[in-house]
């Protein structure tokens, strides 16, 4: 009894450490303004959801070989939670290209997501990629991919391939791209502004063309955004696909 015991909370240690890594790494749970206590009590929750529906052969903590298992699970939650946490920095990064453009950048709050100061528009745009994330329940779909996590790549054969380094390298760079996407509007618009200020400014050296400037382009960028934003949860929906697709593929390649 005591031996089944052991092997049972091995077992459930093996997932929880999958779970656990998860909720460390990916947006949105692993989010600082959550209280440590509610991370783990939801931890704890889904470890024991999860661990009669992948099934009880699983190799436990409590072996020999449990560090091994237990850095290949930690591996696997990076992996589902940093392919989609690059989504949340190219939206970031969009934000403080944007804001530099503008002319924000000197304006810092601190960021409820990573707890470190940000520009303000980095900000407003994480802060409406987190409705959205939450809007197309992509929560879910991280959950049940958790889930299709032990049937992709089974607990203790586990490995971090160099293919599998080069695949989230590849994944981050698709952040800048992304982060071009969602800029390039606002950054088009505001350009145009500058070219015609600066015309105006040769016409008429007398108009305060930096103090003008700055407003024109504030109220036509916040113009834009809004404009724009009408667009951002198909954008989204479609990177947020990628990146749990991205994520399920880095798994099969870690087997």
């Amino acid at each position: 009894m005591g031996l089944h015991l052991e092997t049972l909370i091995g077992r459930l240690l093996t997932v929880g450490a999958r779970v656990s890594a998860l909720m460390v790494f990916a947006p949105f749970f692993g989010s600082v303004t959550i209280s440590p206590r509610i991370k783990a009590g939801l931890a704890i929750a889904l470890t024991a959801i999860i661990y009669p529906l992948v099934g009880p052969e699983l190799p436990s903590l409590s072996t020999a070989m449990g560090w091994k298992v237990a850095g290949g699970e930690v591996i696997v939650g990076l992996v589902m939670g940093i392919t989609l946490q690059f989504v949340f920095e190219g939206v970031e990064l969009a934000g403080q290209v944007v804001g530099f453009q503008v002319g924000h950048a000197l304006a810092n709050l601190i960021n409820p997501q990573s707890d470190a100061e940000t520009p303000i528009l980095a900000n407003f745009y994480q802060a409406i990629a987190l409705l959205i994330f939450l809007q197309l329940n992509v929560h879910h779909w991280l959950l049940r991919g958790l889930i299709k996590s032990f049937e992709y790549c089974p607990p203790g054969m586990v490995e971090a391939p160099p293919a599998l380094a080069e695949m989230i390298w590849r994944a981050g760079g698709g952040m800048l791209l992304m982060a071009v996407q969602v800029a390039i509007p606002t950054l088009l618009a505001t350009m145009l502004i500058d070219v015609a200020l600066g015309f105006l400014g040769r016409a008429s050296p007398q108009l305060p063309v930096l103090f003008v400037g700055i407003s024109v382009k504030s109220v036509v960028a916040f113009l834009v955004v809004m404009g724009t934003l009408r667009f951002w949860p198909g954008l989204l929906e479609r990177y947020f696909g990628e990146a749990l697709t991205t994520s399920e593929q880095a798994m099969r390649l870690a087997r």
